[in-house]
């Protein structure tokens, strides 16, 4: 992944929640430069009626800043990185990432999120019976005209049972994480045709996708494996509640690399998230 990391010569503090053994809902904030930080938890029924364990990394930025996706787009970036090392009674951490926004400045187009954003982390315990102690180190960037590197400690002690229901912030994120194929509710955009012309002097992938809730906030981004980078979509004609976009691939991209990988997109609208796979054929 291509990243044109804008850093400024700026140190920030490392706070260190320190949480007794006691179990916790909530951590205190850790304040950083222009943010902080903090985990929550709680729990969510499935669809089959049962229950499953989340915890929540809020970031909550000062007006005009932000922070960033797991990929942070043209203009570069830090996506956030999750070290869980230190944890107990820990099986798996899966961070999960809410619908981002396309954000644009004076350097380019970036991917991500301002004012607060809250990663669902979905919590899984080697043994069921037992607490579990999530122990957390957060590194991401808060930028504005400057990117400033940040870092957290967090730490939360989680009930091997009566955790409480998670609190509607939690929820709503997790809520907002877009949904695969099968999971799809009747708002949410779906990937009605995609189409590789990797040949000629302009190579392009070409994608159409279908906004059933109305193409308010319409937006594509597509990531590729294999360290590959592609640039933003940009959009191109409209028909009904299909909006087609295009990719160039450029930027030092071999077209013949994408032949047989596999994209993901990520489909965003005011309406509904959703995310597809599509292979390059």
């Amino acid at each position: 992944m291509r990243r044109r990391d804008i850093i400024a010569g700026l140190v920030v503090g490392l706070a260190i929640c320190a949480m007794p053994a006691s179990a916790q809902q909530t951590t205190p904030w850790v304040e950083g430069y222009n943010s902080k930080t903090r985990m929550v938890s709680g729990t969510v029924a499935t669809a089959g009626g049962a229950t499953r364990v989340v915890a929540g990394i809020e970031v909550s930025m000062a007006d005009g800043w932000k922070t960033y996706w797991r990929s942070p787009g043209d203009a570069g970036g830090v996506p956030p990185y999750f070290d869980w090392a230190g944890s107990e009674n820990l099986a798996s951490a899966k961070v999960l990432y809410p619908a981002p926004e396309r954000l644009k400045d004076a350097s380019g187009d970036s991917i991500g999120y301002k004012k607060t954003v809250i990663f669902p982390v979905e919590i899984a315990a080697k043994d069921a019976s037992k607490p579990v102690v999530i122990a957390l180190t957060m590194e991401f960037g808060v930028c504005r005209e400057i990117c400033v590197p940040a870092e957290a400690k967090l730490r939360l002690v989680l009930p091997a049972a009566s955790l409480a229901a998670a609190a509607a912030p939690l929820a709503a994120s997790l809520d907002h994480v877009p949904r695969k194929a099968a999971d799809r509710r009747d708002g949410d955009p779906a990937m009605k045709r995609a189409t590789a012309t990797l040949t000629g002097e302009k190579p392009v992938l070409t994608f159409e996708i279908a906004y059933p809730g109305g193409v308010d906030g319409a937006d594509l981004f597509v990531e590729a494996s294999d360290g590959i980078y592609l640039a933003l979509p940009k959009k191109t004609r409209i028909s009904g509640a299909v909006q087609s976009f295009e990719v160039v691939v450029d930027s030092g991209v071999e077209p013949d690399s994408l032949k047989g990988k596999t994209l993901t997109l990520t489909m965003v609208s005011k309406a509904g998230q959703a995310e597809a796979s599509w292979k390059v054929e």
